[in-house]
């Protein structure tokens, strides 16, 4: 399946022409401004500059290609649809994961090559400009990164390619995957400046899950009778509306009957993401609170014993709100996490929306430490500062983070009865009852708790 596609890819010198020149010139241009960032850096005594841009333009010349070779993925299964050469295929013996797997092979194989080739072409531009090579780490960590992210954007485009009624759709739709892979590319060149060679790791290892999650989520709805049977999709409105409000509302007749029933169903469902979710919030609590310790000597110059007091109201029984935080600024942020947490989910299979909710509590735990570095107590502060509210709190921010993990869990197991966007639809209704139906609760609790209370309870507990 892949070298057919392969042999068709390479007969087409409307194909391969614009591909390679572009990849040859780009590389020029890159060594260009390498030499130009140089000399001006020099000038004013700043080299690291420099030396930071080159694998940062080594990043870009692999990105380009990537993005020039992506129509070949895009038209894969639509295009062939529009040219009346997809029955034979569909006829053959292979299985869906089968076909869709040989696409997302020869798909890869033209983005990776180009890429390689950019590549080469700038080092060796590099290499006659007498411009030193970026070191071994930042060479193998670039080259990963290039390799998953054109699998992620491949993968992306061949789902499109499944679910595209024509190719101009297909190329429209790719915006979806060119922008956001761009705005990685800007995330990925902060922590190439910044030098901090374990935060890049991290980035690769998170590239390659996303690009695992994108491939399953593509083998597990690709069904080769809906690509016959698919001639225009509609925008019906009504009908996603009324998708959703089925799955909001269930069998339910009454609230509490959607209370006792629906909601009751729909954490069940979730019980394996809650379970990993509090795993890890712990975990990522622990992990804060010793990150903190064994670096207390570093902190020790910014906060010391007695700057604790410095920090809380003064006078036993006085509201946060006197010192300028009130009941809404608390709840409005606890709400603004949660949003994070869904959009940031909702475009990574939940992976980022679990990535804000480890950082949370890991900042728990960063927080008790930290106290402790200053003279306090961390089981005081724990007890009297955080657990009145946080009861209510942090079980919120787990069910919130576990709802949303859910829904990348429901996108990526096969459900052969549903299309992949009724599946999509009924995962957010699901988190949307959690949300409505305990999430928001909790918080609005939390939030009262922490703005009356808790300031009482803590100054009482530390004077």
């Amino acid at each position: 399946m892949a070298w057919r596609e392969l042999r068709d890819q390479l007969r087409d010198w409307r194909i391969i022409f614009p591909m390679v020149v572009l990849t040859l010139i780009l590389p020029f241009l890159a060594d260009l401004g390498a030499q130009a960032a140089i000399n001006f850096t020099t000038q004013y005594g700043t080299p690291l500059v420099a030396e930071r841009l080159v694998p940062f333009l080594l990043m870009v010349v692999g990105y380009f290609p990537i993005t020039v070779s992506l129509v070949i993925a895009l038209e894969s299964f639509v295009g062939e649809k529009e040219r009346g050469t997809i029955e034979p295929l569909l006829l053959t013996p292979l299985k869906d994961w089968q076909l869709f797997t040989g696409k997302l092979i020869a798909g890869t194989a033209a983005p990776l090559v180009t890429s390689y080739l950019g590549i080469t072409v700038y080092m060796i531009g590099l290499y006659f400009q007498r411009i030193p090579f970026p070191d071994l780490n930042r060479m193998i960590q670039t080259l990963t990164l290039t390799t998953f992210q054109a699998l992620l954007m491949v993968s992306g485009a061949i789902l499109i390619s499944t679910q595209a009624t024509s190719v101009r759709a297909a190329n429209l739709m790719a915006s979806f995957i060119v922008i956001p892979m761009a705005l990685l590319i800007q995330g990925e060149s902060v922590m190439l400046f910044w030098g901090n060679d374990q935060v890049l790791w991290l980035a690769v290892v998170g590239v390659a899950v996303l690009t695992a999650l994108l491939a399953r989520v593509g083998i597990a709805h690709f069904q080769r009778e809906a690509l016959l049977g698919r001639e225009i999709d509609v925008l019906n409105l009504r009908w996603i509306g009324r998708t959703f409000w089925q799955a909001f509302k269930g069998d339910a007749k009454t609230l509490w009957g959607w209370f006792r029933f629906e909601i009751l169903k729909t954490l069940r469902k979730q019980i394996p993401s809650i379970i990993l979710m509090i795993a890890i919030g712990l975990i990522a609590a622990v992990a804060g609170y010793i990150w903190v310790t064994m670096n207390s000597t570093k902190l020790g110059g910014q906060f010391k014993a007695g700057d604790l007091s410095s920090l809380l109201p003064s006078g036993v029984g006085l509201p946060i709100a006197s010192v300028g935080i009130s009941f809404l600024a608390i709840w409005g942020h606890n709400v603004q996490a949660i949003g994070v947490i869904l959009l940031l989910g909702l475009f990574s299979f939940g992976v980022l929306g679990a990535l804000v909710y480890l950082l949370n509590m890991g900042i728990i735990g960063a927080v008790l430490a930290l106290i402790g570095s200053m003279g306090g107590s961390p089981l005081k502060m724990g007890v009297w500062g955080i657990l009145p509210h946080g009861i209510f709190e942090i079980p919120a921010l787990i069910l919130a983070s576990a709802a949303i993990l859910y829904i990348g869990i429901a996108l990526v197991t096969p459900r052969p009865q549903r299309t992949l966007g009724e599946v999509l639809i009924e995962a957010i209704a699901d988190w949307t009852k959690i949300g409505f139906g305990i999430v928001l609760p909790l918080l609005t609790i939390a939030a009262i708790i922490e703005t009356w209370v808790t300031p009482v309870l803590l100054l009482s507990a530390l004077k």
